[in-house]
């Protein structure tokens, strides 16, 4: 597959490129405007943790979301991961391998280096396919880089590995840095068909208290928080 892409150059870098889905296809279940919450586990020295009482609100309440979880978070906490995978609240996505920008040029976003060739790019992508393959007993529909920056190029390829990459449409709490007030406000931001992004593994941030006012207030002004497919669970 990667021969396809050699010698390809990329012209566009970052959050929005071509093939980049940062709003839900159906916007609507007849009357009530859906909406989606994506979280992502990001791994490493810094991301292996995870946010217990955010996992414990979405479970209360039933709140569908699509868990996006690097290689490294589900080495850490593996059987948390399997657990997750058998809620049909929850649709396992792909966050990549290292957690790196996907490119095929060695692009950097907020001084984490990028992937820098083809080879790289498909390694990025497939060996964190295969890992949440057998840990969730199905293949991955969703994809999203460590940071959330692409080039085309590297879009393409994720989708030629069966695979459709995932923006955004609200930043719910900015890289897991924002307190539970700001994290409320953008998540309450969401328009129909908007996806909110957020973190699942920074315990001590305040994405738990402010997504659990943000979800409660968008169900009373009659949201429906859906996978990205429009299912309300897998």
């Amino acid at each position: 597959m990667a021969e396809r892409f050699r010698g390809a150059q990329a012209h566009q870098w970052g959050l929005f490129v071509d093939g980049v889905e940062n709003e839900l296809a159906v916007t609507h279940d007849g009357s009530t405007p859906l909406v989606a919450l994506t979280l992502d586990a990001c791994g490493g020295s810094s991301g292996g943790s995870v946010d217990e009482a955010l996992i414990d609100h979405l479970v209360t309440h039933g709140i569908p979301a699509t868990l996006f979880l690097n290689q490294r978070w589900i080495e850490s906490n593996e059987a948390l991961a399997r657990q997750l995978a058998g809620m049909p609240q929850f649709e396992l996505g792909n966050h990549g391998t290292a957690h790196r920008p996907l490119s095929i040029s060695g692009q950097s976003a907020y001084g984490i280096p990028g992937t820098t060739s083809v080879d790289e790019v498909v390694e990025e992508i497939w060996s964190n396919h295969l890992t949440l393959s057998q840990l969730a007993g199905y293949s991955p529909r969703w994809f999203r880089s460590g940071t959330a920056h692409y080039d085309e190029v590297a879009v393409a390829i994720v989708r030629e590995l069966g695979e459709r990459v995932v923006g955004f449409t609200v930043n719910g709490d900015g890289g897991a840095t924002y307190d539970a007030a700001a994290v409320e406000s953008e998540t309450r931001m969401l328009a129909p068909g908007g996806i909110a992004i957020a973190h699942m593994n920074q315990p001590d941030s305040g994405t738990a208290a402010g997504l659990a006012a943000a979800t409660a207030a968008l169900a009373h002004e009659g949201y429906r928080f859906t996978l990205l497919d429009g299912a309300a669970s897998r």
